[in-house]
């Protein structure tokens, strides 16, 4: 205990220093499991050896947070209190500070554990009380509040990450595994050279002049000070290598540790991670370690809610292999992340030590938020309060990457803040790069089997609808109906490896210039570079209409694209309040007789309109941050509003099986506890349900639990269309 304690005291201080708090981030971290200091914890320890590992019990907790109760401040001993369980509420914390006092049901326990330690770490009474950074208390007394807030989450990521790596390497009998910082300038001229080689690589297009200068202005940008820049392109505009290449040198001039990049769909993240790692992850024989890391593993390592469908006895195996489960959660320990704005935005807003463990990461970071447009309405003012507080007290950079960039700085949290801008003259830079025209179907007569019997007339078309179940039923209608070429299908219920093979043959069969049907979801429309002649997008807000016309002539070969915009009778679409707010705003302005989507003018009256038309943008949500209520945010914070999305491992290649298989055991013994690696190698074999789905799955044998929410499918995987709704084995069990 005496090395653990310290170790993780060490590597906190290390984590804490880059935002000023090293002192109070160590001093957590020394006296966090202080109550496991007694007779009665070092006996069931024993006995937990004796029996091959589990838990051990009962609760340690109290006593380090009495210690940070009496050195610090209440507030700070919610990190100690949580660093398993997860952040209390403040009410939560006092109650069990009570218990804590003299005659309290804990009392005597906790003051064994201080008398026991003190004898071997006598720095558990530090001569001085570690003290918050001096911004907090220069803070309105309205802000402090929330400025506490993001301290506290900041802190307990110090904490908790440090006792995670240092636990790990215990069971692994190694040393601590951190990172060096990366030296940025050096991966900034690798940036460079590479892409100077991929673009000579690439066949020229009519807009590279535009792209050249995009990408120019964002470098020079780059000397710029830290704070919030926009960087408003249209699509098609190379705002990939421009935002690398701003976040990259950036970071070069101002000292600063990672780049952090974040983007709404999977999708994303799988392409965009291929484009950065081939510029600058080290060649394959250097013995380097790798520079980019792909993190966008959906699985809840905390998940306190079992999915319905599960039996009792794997209820309480799930339980048995939680606490070393998560010790295999991602820390972003890495110089360039790319990852989801999911997993970005739920790790700020959770209480629990798996999903925070990387927020002291952020720190010091450039964040690059890729299509801010798709970020949820819902949640803009807490998700705009915590950006801005990371700006202002931890040494982040934002940028905002978009060609539809929404109006955050109409909104109260963002007043004041100055916006940066990186292209000065966007409305000509949209004209430049304007490469099609809209058409409109609007009629009754309008299906998805008509849809698709218009789009089978082309060689070379992309279909883009509102759900997977009309996605499914697109593709099954143009496999009727198509007379030459292949007919793919992308959606979120295939495997990573699936989408990237599928996207790959997309590219190859554009290229050759071959027949090709391509029905996807939404997933396509974002950071996905292919170019079609011919696109067909079901009705959706005015954002998503123009994300779907940047994969039509992309590259300017043709004198002008078509972008058919259609609404089927029979159509679906997603729920929520936010997305129905967003589509009748687009009502207004846009269609037949109206605007295009990419009109700026009219995106400016937009968005206004259709925040206007919400009944909040989660200010309820800093209220409960006020309250220092870690567990109602974490509530009320929900990226994904209708319900919730499950990740489920497939084998869907035989060959594949030994390999997952293996992975799957290690997260499943509770005894040998693994790190982030594993589930990072089974993200391309992962594809996502609806839980009730899931859960439908896992009542009929179809999947089984692993950790957390992940499943195994056990059940079929389609050829095409992956987790097929509309062709499951057991209809009575696997319902939606």
């Amino acid at each position: 205990m005496e090395e653990h304690l310290r170790g993780s005291a060490a590597l906190a201080r290390r984590f804490g220093e880059v935002f000023g708090v090293g002192e109070l981030a160590a001093y957590l971290a020394l006296i966090h499991d202080v109550g496991k200091g007694t007779c009665l914890w070092q006996g069931r320890l024993l006995e937990a050896e004796r029996r091959g590992g589990g838990r051990v019990g009962p609760s340690h907790k109290h006593a380090g947070t009495v210690l940070a109760d009496r050195y610090t401040q209440l507030a700070f001993g919610g990190v100690v209190f949580g660093h398993h369980g997860g952040l209390p509420d403040m009410e939560k914390l006092r109650t069990e500070l009570v218990k804590a006092r003299p005659g309290g049901e804990h009392a005597r326990l906790i003051e064994e554990a201080i008398r026991v330690v003190e004898e071997v770490v006598p720095e558990i009474h530090p001569e001085s009380c570690p003290v918050p950074p001096a911004w907090l208390m220069d803070l309105p007394k309205s802000e402090r509040r929330l400025g506490l807030d993001l301290l506290i989450r900041m802190l307990f990521s110090c904490v908790v990450d440090a006792d995670f790596l240092d636990t790990s390497a215990h069971f692994e009998n190694t040393a601590v595994r951190l990172r060096e910082s990366a030296a940025m300038g050096a991966l900034v001229e690798r940036y460079e050279v590479r892409r100077a080689k991929m673009l000579a690589e690439r066949e020229p297009s009519p807009v590279d002049g535009v792209r050249q200068s995009v990408y120019e202005q964002a470098c020079a940008a780059a000397s710029g000070q830290p704070g919030v820049y926009v960087l408003h392109v249209p699509t098609g505009g190379a705002k990939t290598l421009a935002a690398g290449g701003f976040a990259l040198r950036h970071a070069a001039v101002h000292g600063m540790r990672r780049v952090v990049l974040a983007v709404p769909y999977i999708s994303i993240t799988e392409q965009n991670a291929a484009v950065y790692r081939d510029l600058l992850d080290p060649e394959p024989d250097s013995g380097e370690e790798a520079v980019v890391l792909e993190h966008h593993s959906a699985v809840d390592l905390d998940a306190e809610a079992p999915l319905d469908g599960l039996s009792e006895a794997q209820r309480a195996e799930l339980e048995r292999r939680a606490h070393a489960a998560r010790l295999a959660a991602e820390n972003w320990d890495a110089p360039f992340v790319v990852t989801t704005t999911v997993r970005l935005f739920e790790s700020l807003f959770s209480h629990k030590p798996s999903q925070m463990r990387r927020l002291h990461n952020l720190a010091g970071s450039v964040i690059v938020l890729d299509e801010v447009q798709a970020l949820p309405d819902r949640l803009l003012v807490p998700i705009l309060s915590v950006l801005r507080g990371l700006v202002e007290h931890f040494g982040t950079t934002v940028l905002l990457v978009s060609a539809t960039q929404p109006s955050f700085w109409e909104l109260p949290r963002w007043k004041g803040l100055r916006r940066r801008t990186i292209v000065e003259h966007p409305s000509a830079l949209f004209a430049a790069l304007r490469r099609v025209s809209y058409e409109w179907r609007t009629g009754e007569d309008v299906t998805l089997e008509s849809i698709a019997a218009e789009a089978a007339g082309y060689r070379q078309v992309l279909t883009v609808a509102a759900t997977t179940k009309d996605v499914a039923r697109l593709h099954r209608h143009l496999q009727q109906v198509t007379a030459e070429g292949e007919v793919l299908h992308l959606s979120t219920r295939m495997t990573g490896a699936h989408r990237r093979e599928v996207i790959a043959r997309i590219k190859k069969l554009l290229t050759l210039g071959e027949a090709v049907q391509v029905v996807s979801t939404s997933l396509i429309e974002a950071g996905v570079d292919l170019d079609f002649p011919r696109v067909y997008r079901a009705w959706a807000p005015a954002e998503s209409m123009q994300q779907a016309a940047g994969r039509c002539n992309r590259d300017g070969r043709l004198s002008n694209g078509t972008v058919v915009v259609f609404r089927p009778a029979d159509g679906g679409q997603p729920r929520g309040t936010e997305y129905q707010a967003a589509v009748q705003a687009s009502d207004t302005y846009f269609g037949p007789q109206l605007a295009d989507p990419d009109d700026l003018a009219a995106l400016d009256r937009y968005y206004p309109i259709r925040y206007a038309l919400q009944s909040g943008l989660g200010e309820e949500i800093e209220d409960l941050r006020r309250r220092l209520d870690f567990p109602a945010v974490d509530h009320a914070f929900q990226m994904i509003e209708d319900g919730h999305s499950i990740p489920v491992v497939v084998v869907r290649d035989g060959s594949d099986r030994e390999a997952i298989e293996t992975a799957v055991g290690r997260l499943r013994d509770p005894f040998h506890p693994c790190g982030p690696e594993v589930l990072r190698s089974l993200q391309q074999h992962t594809a996502s349900l609806p839980r009730q789905e899931a859960e439908g799955a896992l009542r009929s044998g179809l999947a089984v639990p692993v950790i957390g929410d992940l499943i195994m499918w056990l059940g079929a995987y389609h050829e095409q269309r992956g987790l097929d709704p509309d062709e499951p084995e057991d209809r009575a069990g696997f319902s939606f």
